[in-house]
């Protein structure tokens, strides 16, 4: 009797993996293909358009789930499941831009979304609040000569990015006005101006009038984590400056109100398509895809098994092909609400190496360097 010995492999670089082995390293490249799998969610299809994936998914060995009564017509609507390697995909895809009911279009959609590459390394951004009332470090950089020595320990420990915010949106928190906000902010953007401070500097408002006023100062993207919803103006401030990157956040419901009790039909499913809407009325406004990046607000009328649950799947809104930011430094979701911010910290960089390893796009963090230190150990 033989004696077999097998091994599941976990390990996403395949194409080592067939080297070791003793594969076509000339051919490697390509054959990756068939070793990669995925499985898409596609909603509401007809029968037609179900059954038609279905078939076309056996053909070339693939599979595809759907509603159990779709082959009888009785619903009229149904999400399917489709899953396969990529080179089955892609068959399945150009296949599909051959068929009627509207499916060449889902075809070419298909194809470009299953192309959809990570960064090589993830952008660290560091948190400046220059407020009196933030959850983890309120009150300690307010003064201005206290958020200028962390202004220049985040650039020296690190930081890709910097993101300013003069209004806390802490659950509960009530919002700061326009002026209050700027007059804390405009001393601040002068300096990094007057510095000729390189760092790109993002702000953290809600407020489409600070928004343009510290365009006007250099800042070159705007962290709205209302995603439009508080200022229906953001949205065109940001069109009108062509250059801008805006952070579009998910959030249920307003900091006043967002942790009372947040409920969801499928939480994925809503993020994906809330964020999906932001950034086609984004498009429509006649802001750039290339410059909208999303984050599913960690702590933003969120559970903390919702928020856990986003750190497994985040993944997920790499669908949308917009870059993914991901925010859960020091926040509840750690369950250490004695802790001191030194101990967050910690914890907040163990469930942030998972990101960093899955190469997200950008993380929002407190501590700058104890991320940049893991980084370059990667």
């Amino acid at each position: 009797m033989h004696d077999f010995l097998l091994k599941k492999l976990d390990n996403t670089n395949i194409e080592n993996e067939l080297i070791n082995i003793g594969y076509d390293r000339s051919y490697t490249h390509k054959a990756i293909e068939k070793f990669e799998y995925s499985n898409y969610k596609i909603f509401n299809l007809t029968c037609a358009q179900a059954n038609i994936i279905k078939q076309l998914a056996l053909s070339v060995g693939a599979d595809c789930g759907t509603c159990k009564d779709v082959i009888t017509g009785k619903v009229e609507l149904s999400d399917c499941i489709l899953g396969g390697s990529f080179s089955q995909l892609l068959k399945i895809a150009q296949k599909l831009q051959l068929q009627p009911f509207g499916l060449k279009e889902l075809g070419q959609i298909l194809e470009e979304k299953i192309k959809i590459n990570f960064p090589n390394r993830t952008q660290i951004i560091g948190i400046l609040n220059i407020t009196q009332n933030s959850f983890s470090d309120g009150g300690n950089y307010y003064e201005f000569e206290d958020s200028i020595k962390h202004l220049h320990k985040l650039i020296d420990d690190g930081a890709d990015i910097i993101d300013i915010g003069a209004e806390s949106t802490k659950p509960y928190s009530t919002g700061v006005d326009a002026d209050s906000q700027l007059k804390v902010l405009i001393p601040m953007l002068q300096y990094i101006k007057n510095k000729n401070i390189k760092t790109p500097i993002s702000i953290d408002t809600r407020s489409a009038k600070v928004a343009q006023e510290c365009i006007k100062l250099g800042a070159s993207i705007i962290n709205d984590v209302s995603g439009f919803d508080y200022d229906k103006k953001m949205a065109d401030v940001i069109a009108q400056n062509t250059n801008i990157k805006i952070i579009l956040q998910h959030s249920l419901g307003t900091p006043e109100t967002m942790q009372n009790n947040p409920q969801y039909g499928n939480l994925m499913d809503d993020i994906y398509k809330n964020l999906n809407k932001k950034i086609k009325y984004a498009i429509d406004k006649g802001i750039k895809k290339e410059n909208i990046i999303i984050d599913p607000g960690i702590g933003f009328g969120k559970t903390k098994d919702h928020n856990l649950e986003i750190i497994k799947r985040w993944k997920e809104l790499k669908t949308l092909e917009c870059p993914i930011l991901i925010g859960l430094s020091r926040k509840s979701l750690l369950n250490m609400p004695n802790a001191t911010n030194e101990e967050k910290d910690i914890y907040t960089l163990a469930l942030n190496s998972i990101l960093i390893n899955d190469k997200i796009d950008y993380i929002r963090v407190h501590n700058v360097k104890i991320h940049k230190n893991f980084q370059n150990i990667l």
